[in-house]
């Protein structure tokens, strides 16, 4: 801040001013919001030689007749470069089908299960396709 001396005091004045016309201001972050609570199905694709997949297409479907009563819908990801994937699912009871596929080698399946909020990992391993 700058002093001044004489008569020309009107910057001291201000700051006072200012910190009473201004709101208040929440310090601390995400306050008033409501965090949501979730279950988390996570994993990696690799190859037949252990060496991550990018680009593989994850599909997570709900199976039963509990899933579906909840309205739970079937979700799709693509794995990023080291070959990872992730879906947010609602902390309830519920079995998932999860398939993962990619051009040029199989698809493969797997079945999750998840119980409430949780993390679930998950590795899929893709066969190079037969040439026929």
């Amino acid at each position: 801040m700058r002093t001044t001396t004489g008569g020309n005091r009107r910057g001291v004045l201000f700051l006072p001013l200012l910190a009473v016309l201004t709101p208040p201001v929440a310090v601390a972050g995400g306050q008033g919001r409501k965090q949501t609570a979730y279950a988390l199905i996570a994993g990696t694709v690799f190859r037949e030689d252990g060496l991550s997949l990018p680009g593989a297409r994850v599909v997570l479907e709900p199976q039963g007749e509990a899933c579906r009563s909840r309205r739970l819908k079937k979700q799709e990801a693509v794995s990023d470069a080291r070959g990872e994937f992730a879906f947010r699912v609602p902390p309830v009871a519920c079995e998932y089908r999860l398939m993962a596929g990619a051009p040029g080698f199989e698809s493969r399946n797997k079945q999750v299960r998840i119980e409430g909020e949780e993390r679930i990992d998950v590795f899929l391993r893709l066969p190079k396709a037969s040439k026929q």
